[in-house]
């Protein structure tokens, strides 16, 4: 292909970012500014123009996904053969480089990968060895606290050194054992992978130049994703040659809390201070109005690089607003525009409702099932299939059938046989008359369930959200048999449902977390819970770094909508049982009103609790 073919469709800034040579390249891509079709077109440019061949290359990125589209890519524009040439995750190339090269440091070629149950039950062997329970030390905390280390390239005497306090001692002494445990069985876990081949070439000064022979060209995409041992090999990698091309965007990095650190970016620069940066910033996605929208909110963070994203495509319409007297009245709107949207040609499966919290997709489900609209929840599960919910819910039927012994089979797999019987044995304390509300509570109570779970944990926080959010249904009805039966009902139309997966999973709806929507686009999106405690999270709303985060967050879902954008926040909303006033999110003030359309549409929606279903709507 010659270079005329290759820039083809390429703008200004695209065709620089191509065909650049000679020093390190950073380039910042904001949303939809085609950074995937830039990365694989410098890539085949480095092969068209004889600078390298295929197997000199190495793409890197997250998800296998992303690793295929680029691979595919690069078959589609380059005449050379593609089979030699690595476009992977960081986790692939690393298995690649321990399986050839493990031995060196004592690692088997046929090392086993322990998956996530794998490493909870060794933790769970150790931490029986050393005397401490799971009620002591959590196991979910400890495999944090070991992934975290790893991620930050610490090793396990470093940590046991650098400990303070009595949980992280003991931590670090576990996180010594875990290690020695994995060497024996000769096995890794997913964050070992890439932290034992780093840690192999960080020793071994010949081994990395003889790979930096091989991989002369590093290309890294979504570079503000990568944690610091993932910066480390990066940085390994380029080595000698020093021809690393990394893409990123500061404004798009929204997952602090598992390890990844947007200072990478920057921090690139320091490491090789020759860098060229080159400003990706035309999008290809959104309107104007939108993008107007997302640069404002954007540009209130001051700690790192923000791109002015602008566009050629004219805006259909303004964003809309909407202020919900409740969450079932936001869920109502939400269903009536896009009743309003099928009616202009949009299929369901180019509309998303985001959201900050799994726990906000209870309301919007039930609204979907009520009025016919199919619906896929991506990256998670449906509200009532979620285990902690499942579990809260045999506790109840228990409580109201004793002779279930399909509920009590439940409780005795998710408490153990020890907290089962002892909340069997003070069922009858439980006053079976009480609200649901309240026998709910008693029932966790009896059982110790929340000490499954640590508050300060991000996956355990999200547990502890959902099961608020069942007591926030159990509020409504206060009868415990409409509650239950209310919640066999919405079951019954998940089955329905699910016996239509295929089609649906075609055509309906996407829900998701503003965190699953990242790297997707729509044609409509509905961003919900417009409010204080939830975008920002309650969580992150004091701490002015996580309040940026939550920021970048916002700007992530803003920027999936392609023509049509709603933003909805409630006066009122029902939480942990108990309804409340809400506060419209901070962010909503970055966005200028001239750009907005307040909505105050009747609801004619459904909203009754008899819920409807035809299954030819499928």
């Amino acid at each position: 292909m010659s270079k005329s073919k290759l820039l083809d469709g390429l703008n200004p800034e695209q065709q620089q970012a191509v065909l650049h040579s000679g020093t390190p390249l950073l380039i910042l891509a904001g949303a939809g500014s085609g950074k995937t079709r830039v990365l694989t077109h410098r890539a085949a440019y480095f092969v068209e123009s004889g600078q390298a061949l295929p197997q000199n290359l190495l793409l890197l990125t997250f998800t296998n996904k992303a690793a295929q589209e680029m691979k595919n890519r690069m078959g589609t524009i380059i005449k050379s053969n593609t089979d030699k040439l690595f476009a992977g995750t960081f986790h692939s190339f690393s298995c690649r480089i321990l399986r050839k090269y493990g031995p060196k440091i004592g690692i088997d070629s046929n090392f086993t990968i322990y998956d996530s149950d794998d490493s909870e039950n060794l933790i769970r062997t150790i931490l029986s060895d050393t005397h401490y329970t799971p009620q002591e030390f959590k196991i979910s905390s400890l495999m944090y606290y070991i992934e975290n280390c790893k991620n930050n390239f610490i090793m396990p005497d470093v940590a046991v050194n650098t400990a303070s306090g009595f949980w992280e001692s003991v931590a670090a002494k576990i996180y010594v054992k875990y290690q020695l445990a994995l060497r024996k069985n000769q096995a890794l876990d997913f964050s070992d992978l890439i932290f034992q081949s780093t840690q192999l070439l960080t020793n071994d000064s010949k081994l990395t130049e003889q790979i930096n022979d091989i991989y002369r060209y590093i290309l890294v995409d979504e570079y503000q994703d990568t944690n610091q041992t993932q910066y480390l090999l990066t940085k390994l990698l380029a080595g000698k040659n020093r021809k690393i091309t990394a893409v990123g965007d500061a404004s798009q990095s929204i997952y602090g809390w598992r390890g990844a650190d947007y200072k990478n970016l920057t921090a690139l620069t320091r490491d090789f201070p020759e860098t060229t940066i080159i400003n990706l910033e035309q999008n290809y996605r959104s309107t104007q109005t939108i993008l107007d929208a997302a640069n404002n909110v954007i540009s209130q963070n001051k700690n790192h690089p923000v791109l002015k994203l602008f566009t050629k495509r004219n805006s259909l319409e303004p964003i809309h607003l909407y202020s919900a007297n409740d969450e079932v009245d936001e869920a109502a709107y939400v269903c009536q525009k896009i009743k309003e949207l099928e009616t202009k040609g949009l299929a369901y499966k180019e509309i998303a409702v985001l959201y900050r919290m799994n726990s906000q997709s209870r309301v919007v489900e039930e609204a979907f099932l009520k009025n016919n609209i199919p619906y896929v929840l991506v990256g998670g599960l449906r509200f009532y299939d979620r285990a902690e919910v499942k579990d809260i819910l045999a506790m109840l039927r228990y409580v109201q059938n004793r002779k279930d012994d399909l509920s009590l089979g439940r409780l005795y797999k998710s408490l153990g046989k020890r907290r089962t019987d002892s909340f069997v044995g003070s069922i009858n304390t439980i006053n079976k008359k009480s609200d649901s509300i309240d026998i709910l509570n008693s029932a966790v109570n009896l059982s110790n369930y929340m000490s499954k779970f640590d508050s300060t944990d991000e996956d355990d926080a999200r547990h502890i959200d959902n099961i608020d959010e069942l007591k926030s249904v159990a509020s409504t009805f206060p009868k415990l048999t409409d509650f239950l039966e209310n919640v066999a009902l919405v079951q019954n139309e998940y089955s329905l449902q699910e016996k239509n997966r295929d089609k649906t999973k075609q055509t309906g709806v996407r829900l998701m977390t503003l965190h699953a929507s990242k790297g997707l686009e729509f044609e409509a999106v509905f961003l919900i819970g417009f409010e204080e405690g939830l975008l920002p999270h309650s969580r992150s709303s004091i701490d002015a770094s996580q309040v940026e985060e939550e920021r970048r967050l916002c700007y992530v879902g803003i920027t999936r909508a392609k023509d049509f954008l709603f933003i909805t926040y409630t006066i009122r909303r029902l939480q942990f049982g108990k309804s409340s006033y809400s506060q419209v999110s901070r962010f909503l003030a970055d966005i200028p009103e001239d750009l907005l359309q307040n909505d105050f549409t009747s609801i004619n929606i459904s909203t009754s609790d008899e819920l409807t279903y035809d299954p030819s709507d499928y």
